[in-house]
């Protein structure tokens, strides 16, 4: 059985089984009105973090169906599991009626994304500044939608 403690706890995203430290994620979770800011203080993203990284974005977004900005400035890599995960939480996500917008990212990942054919799909910005953007004019889009 896998134990989930809460990102909010020191910044840190735990993956355990009842006695055993599976994996942790170093990560900062801002909140705001409609969407958080994740922010990995991780400088690679491994294969073996593919199962950790998916709860950790998964469990943010459902806690309150909010949209989700990840802030990857501090990662030098991902591999490519990784970049798997993030077009399927990103197909996820819009199914659900949310944003995901990626910013903060090298060459290297950029790269990835080419070779995964995930760089057309994906919402990326330069900076988190514009992922707010991004996440925002999405969010009253939907909001027009609705009283169409």
């Amino acid at each position: 059985m896998l134990i989930l403690t809460s990102p909010k706890q020191f910044g840190i995203f735990v993956l355990e089984t009842r006695n055993e430290i599976l994996f942790y994620m170093n990560v900062k979770i801002d909140t705001k009105e409609i969407f958080h800011v994740i922010s990995l203080n991780e400088a690679i993203l491994s294969a073996n973090m593919a199962e950790v990284f998916k709860e950790l974005i998964t469990e943010t977004y459902k806690g309150d169906n909010k949209s989700i900005v990840l802030n990857l400035v501090q990662v030098h890599e991902i591999q490519q599991e990784i970049a798997e995960v993030i077009g399927q939480l990103h197909e996820e996500l819009y199914s659900n009626n949310r944003s995901f917008v990626l910013c903060g990212l090298n060459q290297t990942i950029k790269s990835m994304f080419q070779e995964k054919n995930l760089a057309d799909t994906l919402n990326i910005t330069p900076t988190e500044s514009e992922a707010w953007d991004i996440v925002q004019m999405e969010e009253i889009v939907r909001e027009l939608d609705m009283d169409i």
